[in-house]
């Protein structure tokens, strides 16, 4: 049977949080499992848990496909999972996120209708409580981030259509794998994907839309840290890159991070990115 979608995670020592995802997409949609492969990027292939993640891979009765990234750290290396993927449609998950009961399933049936119509899927996500929900973000600058969580009445009914939002963060989202557009090639380290990616369909005359059955649930706490790098100079380059890239005036975000970090940060890194000489998380 030609299978339809993979489910991609680009992973950083965070064995964990593949597993659960993993096992738990196994055990709670057996139903969907006959049109689903697996696409595991791994970020950090040689520390314990690469072995780990490795070693997972070989109890795995399903397809699956374990590739290691060298040479870069950054979410936006999440452009591979697109590059390798051999089925249609892909979900991207980061490694710590699971789906509620039937969700799998319906964004099967969507896709196979092709009712996504070549644009950016995402769906409500479910806060830890398992009652509130945040349908997308709005394109709003807070605490160093473009993007603030959302709540639109329509997503709560899990039987209602589609609506087009705004934003939304990027813990999961789907798209046809001739449609993705990609993301800044010069991005790196972690930060500036969201609400760019948005905005970057809607110039190429796409939309994205909240699907309210494709519920998800996401892992925000580290009790033992992040263990990939994380740097504020990171974010302003790519934020940087991407409003230039789309023609967007970098001033109201230039001011946001001045009266986040101060005005001396900010501008020296501003300065060093223009001026080429910025050489960010790989060099250090």
């Amino acid at each position: 049977m030609k299978r339809s979608l993979t489910i991609g995670m680009l992973t950083y020592d965070d064995f964990d949080g593949v597993y659960f995802t993993v096992q738990s997409l196994r055990l709670h949609h057996p139903e969907a499992m006959e049109q689903v492969e697996f696409l595991i990027l791994d970020n950090h292939s040689e520390s314990a848990h690469g072995q780990a993640v490795r070693d997972l891979t070989a109890w795995v009765r399903q397809p699956v496909r374990y590739v290691p990234m060298t040479g870069r750290t950054g979410t936006a290396l999440r452009d591979a999972l697109f590059e390798q993927a051999k089925t249609p449609y892909v979900l991207c998950l980061d490694s710590h996120v699971m789906l509620a009961p039937g969700a799998l399933a319906k964004l099967i049936d969507f896709m196979n209708a092709g009712l996504d119509e070549g644009n950016l899927l995402q769906g409500p996500l479910i806060m830890d409580n398992l009652d509130q929900l945040q349908t997308h973000m709005d394109p709003v600058w807070r605490e160093g981030m473009w993007g603030i969580w959302g709540h639109d009445r329509r997503g709560d009914d899990i039987e209602a259509p589609p609506f087009e939002i705004p934003a939304h963060g990027m813990g999961l989202f789907a798209c046809r794998k001739e449609s993705w557009l990609g993301f800044n090639k010069d991005f790196h380290g972690f930060g500036g994907e969201e609400c760019y990616i948005h905005e970057k369909f809607r110039r190429a005359g796409r939309k994205t839309l909240c699907l309210p059955f494709l519920r998800w649930l996401h892992r925000f706490a580290r009790p033992g840290g992040i263990p990939y790098p994380n740097r504020w100079d990171d974010r302003i380059h790519n934020y940087l890159l991407g409003h230039a890239e789309l023609g967007l005036d970098p001033e109201p975000m230039i001011e946001h991070f001045r009266s986040h970090l101060g005005k001396a940060f900010v501008d020296a890194t501003c300065l060093a990115i223009r001026a080429g000489q910025f050489s960010g998380t790989e060099s250090r």
